[in-house]
């Protein structure tokens, strides 16, 4: 048998295997699905709000959180170098859905029995007063992150509960029989448009 010369600095492929075993097979790398797998409650919103406007559903937006800036230094173009988050007055969401106003607010709990009612400010609850007042669609999408589920809660019962419960926080059991729940998807990750047409418009 003869013997096969390489080029300099080259060496036979079992070679290369045997001492770079983590080299000569790559894994396969599987790309996971959208969806709200693996990212964040507001972002997986974010998405079905995305997914709403493209197919001309509905309009709801987030609105941004209110930044007070502190200082501006314009030495290479305005650049903020200090600024600090104001107290958020108002709700995570709101919108437009076939000519109703919508309004609500996106809240997560790493609890499994009950939703805490410190989550929610004062000035959050008077505001969803006033969009009730106006006839408005308010509620309250509440995520149980330890449970894996999602439900529209209407902000009138939030607000009762908030103004004249005995409790400081919701059982999860109370949320079930009250609210409704959203089933998690693909895209849009949280369809909430059917369940709210079911909570609200029928």
């Amino acid at each position: 048998m003869s013997e096969i010369h390489y080029p300099a600095g080259v060496r036979p492929l079992t070679e290369n295997v045997r001492k770079n075993p983590s080299k000569s097979k790559k894994k396969p790398v599987f790309k996971v699905a959208p969806g709200n797998r693996g990212i964040d409650f507001e972002t997986a919103i974010n998405q079905s709000n995305d997914y709403y406007k493209a197919k001309g559903l509905c309009l709801i937006t987030k609105r941004p959180t209110p930044i007070n800036v502190v200082k501006v230094d314009y030495t290479h173009g305005p650049k903020i170098t200090h600024a600090y988050f104001e107290a958020q007055s108002t709700t995570d969401y709101n919108g437009v859905y076939q000519g109703h106003y919508i309004d609500f607010e996106a809240k997560s709990t790493h609890s499994k029995t009950s939703f805490p009612l410190a989550n929610i400010p004062v000035q959050q609850i008077e505001h969803l007063e006033g969009v009730l007042a106006q006839k408005g669609i308010a509620f309250f999408l509440i995520r149980f992150v330890p449970l894996k589920v999602v439900y529209l809660l209407p902000a009138s019962y939030v607000i009762d509960f908030y103004r004249n419960g005995k409790r400081a926080s919701i059982p999860v059991e109370d949320i079930e029989k009250n609210g409704y729940r959203i089933e998690e998807g693909y895209m849009p990750p949280y369809d909430y448009l059917p369940v709210l047409e079911e909570a609200f418009l029928k």
